[in-house]
């Protein structure tokens, strides 16, 4: 498997934001959203070839329980959903940060697994790709996070939030493009649209860190 960088932080963002996690990241994306801020990961990326055992030897090493696989678009690689039965049947808590764009249909029915997607909104340039399917397997368990850029992006939010009847469904994240868009004008946007059961989140290891930070 193409592992970029793997380490040891706390979630920035998620339904477990806050707690400690082991982050295995791997290479290469399918798609090119305009305010990306994990580039390295599929512009020459440099990454090691690791064998699902010796990924499985590093997160067991740290003691740590909760386990986020990324990327770039980490079910793009071969061998995903035999490490994530893997570490399911140790028992990690598996959460799967995903682009939105993938059918995540042939990964249901593993343990201990939970999918972060992203709704690639306007400002993304990425929104023609995503896979809506996927909102007919998502779950309490699961989230997804609407990563907003501008006032559009508010508006696309609350029509697909609507349409697919998401907060009956699953978790729903407002997270802001960092340094783009005014945080209070979020909060008011949520008041004026009364979005009971949606929540804001900020990065916060771009807050506890500088936002350029690698390994965080």
């Amino acid at each position: 498997m193409q592992v970029i960088e793997k380490f040891v932080s706390i979630n920035g963002e998620g339904l477990k934001q806050g707690e400690l996690a082991v982050f295995i990241r791997f290479a290469n994306c399918n798609l090119r959203c305009r305010y990306c801020d994990t580039k390295y990961s599929f512009i020459d990326p440099s990454y090691d070839e690791e064998s699902i055992d010796e990924i499985v030897e590093y997160i067991k090493e740290t003691n740590v329980k909760n386990i986020t696989l990324t990327g770039g678009e980490p079910l793009l690689q071969v061998d995903i959903k035999e490490l994530m039965i893997r570490l399911s049947d140790l028992g990690f808590n598996i959460e799967i940060e995903t682009n939105g764009s993938i059918d995540i249909s042939k990964f249901l029915n593993i343990k201990n697994v939970s999918f972060t997607l992203d709704y690639k909104l306007p400002t993304s340039l990425m929104e023609k790709f995503m896979n809506v399917d996927n909102y007919n397997y998502i779950t309490k368990s699961d989230s997804i996070k609407f990563v907003c850029g501008s006032d559009k992006d508010l508006e696309k939010t609350v029509e697909i939030i609507r349409k697919y009847n998401l907060i009956d469904k699953t978790n729903c994240i407002i997270s802001p493009v960092f340094g783009e868009i005014k945080l209070p004008s979020i909060v008011d946007f949520m008041i004026n649209n009364n979005l009971n059961g949606v929540r804001m989140a900020l990065q916060i290891h771009k807050i506890i860190w500088d936002p350029e930070k690698r390994g965080v």
